[in-house]
């Protein structure tokens, strides 16, 4: 019968050394220095810094990662990350996902087309729809990795698919998720799936 229970866990992914578990209180005191940009609980009162609340663990610790590593470039944090570890860094995931998240709103004369390409993307264009992986509330697929997106900066989201889009950011991995489908966004459809984005809920 032991057997049996150690065989399903190992099969489900239930394993205690499956991966390092962040804590959230180590982390709370690790991330005061990331509070200036991000606020205190995640949230930023800057357009331009990303809101860190309620984000998915395995998401976060891949970005810290990208940047302290040189694959993905954010010139307000460079050299920020260099002296944090693999621990530090689980620990600060930790504790910003356990932080409730942003809320925001969205420009009224913008949502019709953002929650189209949300919702339902758009066939002509090959655009798939956001929400297969970010969720219909946008609050992300953790275990996948996929961020959550809900209540985020507008400004920041709209960056980062032109990013994603001109190919000066590349940390979507050889998939090319993100860069393959920010290529087919007009402008117009960037600023409204952002503003749409900002406020889901």
């Amino acid at each position: 019968m032991k057997k049996v229970i150690v065989s399903l866990m190992l099969t489900l992914g239930v394993s205690t050394g499956a991966q390092a578990a962040g804590d959230a209180t180590a982390g709370q005191a690790k991330a005061a220095l990331c509070g200036a940009c991000h606020g205190a609980n995640g949230v930023s009162a800057a357009p331009n810094f990303p809101n860190l609340a309620a984000q998915g663990e395995r998401y976060l610790v891949k970005q810290m990662n990208d940047i302290k590593s040189g694959e993905r470039t954010v010139v307000e944090m460079t050299g920020m990350l260099n002296a944090l570890s693999e621990q530090d860094f689980e620990d600060i995931a930790a504790y910003y996902a356990s932080k409730p998240a942003a809320t925001g709103a969205a420009d009224p004369k913008l949502v019709q087309l953002g929650e189209s390409i949300y919702r339902g993307g758009n066939s002509e264009k090959g655009i798939p729809a956001c929400n297969a992986c970010h969720s219909p509330t946008g609050k992300g697929n953790a275990q996948a990795g996929f961020p959550a997106l809900s209540g985020q900066k507008s400004a920041y989201t709209a960056k980062q698919l032109r990013a994603f889009r001109e190919g000066e950011r590349t940390n979507d991995g050889d998939t090319r998720i993100m860069r393959d489908i920010a290529e087919k966004l007009s402008n117009k459809e960037v600023d409204a799936l952002a503003s749409f984005i900002e406020g889901l809920r």
